[in-house]
């Protein structure tokens, strides 16, 4: 059996597939006694490891309090291992175990999930990103059965997902906070705006390169439900319109970072909109929307006066922290460099200065005389010095 062949195997086996060999589980505790203990011996005996009067001399011993300390050091991979062990430490590592990644599974991903979600009903976390498209539906929909304290799932590049995963979360996992489902590109707007009406505390949601369920109809899903939403990526989203980006602006006051890179439709009224509705937007993504003029660009610059104006007594003088601190408005051409240098004046946190870069412009080659107030004062001080005499 070839390495590559082991580590995809032996995992399944832990998880139930099959009965580990004893010179694994022995692998494994010399693991976790060299994590617990430093790999050195201190504390060790002749016959084990000595702890509070009792020596630990196979895994059986351990205590469960240390287990799940050692189990929080390991990784993902030995905690499987682990949880296979005995039936008191799969009670105690499935109790205990809130955050788990299977990403590192090349081949057999969803069987693991198929084998572990009836056991780890505890998961608060989930990380499942692929490399190749592995999961299928009846996968999520049994995390969605047991899973139901899970807050943040990453399904990212789970092209064979359909519909039926999202109407399966919507029901079993209500408590979602953060949602990555980049790259899903089988989602629909009908199911995107069905999870909607189920999971409301989302904070989080990735939907890049998700073309058919990102849709103007989708948004206006998330603007109604989701009043919640701080970070939404709608990167490469074409299909999403200046309706969809308004319903977001007038129903997600909270939003604080939104990528809309190759929205290719929008137009000023969607950041207008943003700029009127959301005063804590710190981070904004315009690449290639070539439709923006500089009308968004002085209503941003207007609602940044008015903004500090009406916190200036609430926030006595932490008003400088609020506003845009990264925006990209590459590709952005019918931008002129009046209109983002009044932008740039009224967002100090905005450079276009060496190693900082938050005011990204690329491909605008008529902005190039716009300049942050550091750069400025970074070539007033180089300009100041006296020449040597020669």
């Amino acid at each position: 059996m070839t390495e590559t062949r082991k580590k995809e195997t032996f995992p399944r086996e832990m998880a139930g597939e099959g009965k580990a060999r004893s010179e694994d589980l022995n692998l494994c505790f010399e693991k976790l006694m060299m994590l617990a203990f430093g790999g050195g011996k201190t504390g060790s005996s002749e016959g084990g490891v000595k702890m509070e009067g009792a020596v630990i001399t196979e895994w059986k011993d351990i205590p469960v309090e240390l287990l799940l300390r050692i189990v929080s050091l390991v990784d993902d991979r030995t905690v499987i291992m682990a949880s296979g062990v005995c039936s008191g430490w799969r009670d105690a590592i499935c109790m205990g175990l809130t955050h788990l990644c299977l990403s590192w599974c090349k081949n057999n991903m969803n069987n693991l999930v198929l084998s572990l979600a009836p056991k780890f009903t505890k998961l608060q976390t989930l990380v499942l990103r692929q490399d190749k498209p592995q999961l299928e539906d009846h996968a999520v929909e049994t995390i969605a059965s047991y899973c139901h304290d899970l807050q943040d799932l990453d399904l990212s590049k789970s092209f064979k997902l359909s519909d039926l995963s999202l109407y399966a979360l919507a029901h079993g996992c209500p408590n979602l906070t953060k949602l990555n489902i980049s790259g899903c590109t089988a989602f629909s707007d009908d199911g995107l705006e069905y999870l909607t009406e189920f999971c409301q505390k989302l904070k989080f949601l990735n939907l890049c390169g998700c073309v058919k369920g990102a849709t103007d109809r989708a948004l206006q899903g998330i603007g109604r439900n989701c009043s919640q939403l701080q970070t939404l990526n709608l990167g490469w989203c074409e299909n999403v319109g200046d309706v969809g980006v308004m319903s977001l602006a007038y129903g997600c006051p909270d939003l604080r970072t939104l990528d809309l890179c190759g929205c290719v439709c929008i137009t000023d009224d969607s950041v207008i909109a943003l700029a009127n509705r959301c005063p804590h937007l710190r981070s904004l993504g315009l690449y290639y929307c070539r439709n923006i003029t500089d009308r968004a660009m002085y209503s941003l610059v207007h609602n940044r006066v008015k903004n500090k104006l009406s916190m200036w007594e609430s926030m006595k003088g932490r008003c400088d922290e609020e506003g845009l601190s990264r925006l990209n408005i590459s590709q952005c051409t019918a931008l002129t460099p009046p209109a983002v240098q009044a932008l740039c004046d009224s967002f100090p946190a905005l450079h276009t200065c060496s190693g900082r870069h938050s005011l990204v412009m690329s491909g605008c080659l008529n902005l190039t005389s716009v300049h942050c107030v550091c750069a400025v004062q970074a070539h007033r001080s180089a300009s100041s010095f006296p020449h040597p005499a020669h």
